[in-house]
């Protein structure tokens, strides 16, 4: 399979890191992160949005969206549930990182260390981090009395989440005062076949 890729990009990253734990091989062609220019060519009809990740499957099938290709990857593995009410909580916390904490955390980290233009953005930051934060909060809270996001085990919830979140400082944020998220990033650093993002 060929991963349309940028290093530095937690939705990227989420797929590597699947993909690494899962043994599944990946040919990744690498594109910027901040010039686009070249997208309409390289991506074309790919990805409608032609943002990375995309993937294409060994049948020249092209899929989109980081979440997406969580669940066409893992699903039938032990890292998406069976049970259709764990399965909708593994959907509530992709959707909870792509509409709060991703347009926030990961919004600030690129703003500060890939844009190259943080100063324009000064209001900007200063709004994102405020919501970063409030993120942050809501997934402290779920995880003082859980192991994992969804049913105590660790599922692709719990990388999507992962992705951002432990890179969060890189965007300034400070993540001393969340001891039940650490904790979490520590499990979920030491699955097994477990990646780094710059790996």
């Amino acid at each position: 399979m060929l991963l349309y890729n940028s290093a530095g990009s937690g939705n990227c990253y989420k797929v590597r890191l699947l993909a690494a734990q899962l043994g599944l091989p990946l040919e990744l062609q690498e594109l910027d992160v901040v010039d686009r220019s070249n997208r309409a060519e390289v991506l074309g009809d790919l990805n409608p949005a032609r943002r990375v990740p995309t993937l294409v499957l060994d049948d020249g099938r092209p899929l989109a969206e980081s979440n997406a290709i969580l669940w066409y990857l893992g699903d039938g593995s032990e890292y998406v549930p069976v049970a259709p009410y764990e399965r909708a909580q593994v959907l509530q916390w992709q959707f909870f990182e792509q509409y709060q904490l991703e347009p926030s955390i990961a919004v600030v980290r690129f703003l500060l260390i890939f844009s190259g233009e943080a100063g324009r953005h000064a209001a900007r930051i200063r709004e994102q981090t405020a919501n970063g934060y409030i993120a942050l909060d809501a997934m402290e809270r779920h995880l003082a009395q859980r192991t994992y996001l969804v049913s105590e085990r660790y599922t692709i919830a719990d990388i999507s989440l992962y992705a951002y979140t432990h890179v969060a400082h890189e965007g300034g944020f400070d993540l001393g005062p969340y001891p039940a998220l650490r904790a979490w990033l520590g499990r979920v650093a030491a699955q097994t076949g477990h990646v780094t993002i710059d790996a």
